[in-house]
């Protein structure tokens, strides 16, 4: 379709982003910094903005979204611009690998394939990418996932797959099994020093297994886990403030005390 005869907002959509290829342009010649900067040298920036993304959405915060997916769109921007320098490939090229692959991986949308079903599209996917190359279907889940994610990640490829539970009930048998092996052999009343290798391995069973149940109830664990930690968080420091005002420190109180404004935290 030609330009003029796109809709205006869409026109709006590729003048903004025309406008950021040429800042990124004029920065990666012009400002000292952006010269200096590889793609080695982004990673562990764009990866500290992707937490900041995640925090946002977990907050459930729109203007901070908005903001952070800005700081993500940079960096997308930036890999391909040091990219094209090299004739490696350039934004166009990412983009147009990008529309490729999500025509291939949708047939029942550009093709003659039928999905009624979320999981009937899932099925679809995980067959066309081991048709692109992969050797296991397990093979797109990064390496370097936080584990909590990534568990979840491996379970739901697998399920992709076909291979799951069938019933939720099924999954929670699995996980009172874990718990009670887990129970058994760690949780001692004589003070003996345990197998330090051998509890973990049968912790990340259980922790496993567990993550396995949450989605099967369409929890996501990482979302779960993250909102108890800044509920701890928000509640350990109502006792910091509470004890301040008291002219104490944590260390002078007993764990009673503490006790006490910990209940008044959870009852504001």
């Amino acid at each position: 379709m030609e330009f003029e005869a796109l809709p205006e907002r869409r026109k709006e959509q590729l003048m903004a982003f025309n406008r950021l290829l040429t800042i990124m342009d004029e920065l990666r010649e012009q400002c000292p910094w952006d010269k200096k900067q590889t793609i080695d040298s982004l990673r562990h920036l764009t990866i500290e903005e992707t937490y900041e993304l995640s925090d946002a959405i977990v907050e459930g915060d729109m203007l901070e979204i908005k903001k952070e997916i800005g700081d993500i769109m940079l960096h997308m921007v930036f890999y391909s611009k040091i990219a094209s320098e090299t004739n490696t490939f350039d934004i166009a090229d990412v983009l147009n690998g990008l529309c490729e692959k999500l025509i291939f991986r949708h047939p029942h949308i550009y093709g003659d394939v039928k999905a009624e079903t979320e999981e009937q599209v899932k099925q679809n996917w995980e067959a066309l990418k081991m048709k692109e190359g992969n050797k296991s279907v397990l093979a797109g889940v990064p390496k370097s996932l936080p584990a909590l994610v990534k568990a979840m990640r491996i379970q739901e490829k697998a399920r992709g797959a076909g291979f799951d539970w069938e019933e939720k009930e099924q999954v929670w048998e699995k996980v009172e099994e874990e718990m009670q092996e887990f129970k058994a052999e760690f949780n001692v009343v004589e003070k003996s020093a345990i197998d330090t290798e051998k509890a973990e391995a049968e912790f990340g069973d259980l922790l496993f297994s567990l993550v396995n149940y949450a989605r099967f109830v369409n929890i996501n664990v990482e979302s779960a886990l993250e909102r108890t930690n800044k509920k701890f968080i928000k509640r350990f420091q109502h006792i910091e403030s509470r004890a301040k005002e008291q002219g104490k420190t944590l260390q002078d109180m007993t764990l009673a005390e503490m006790d006490v404004y910990w209940e008044e935290a959870k009852r504001l």
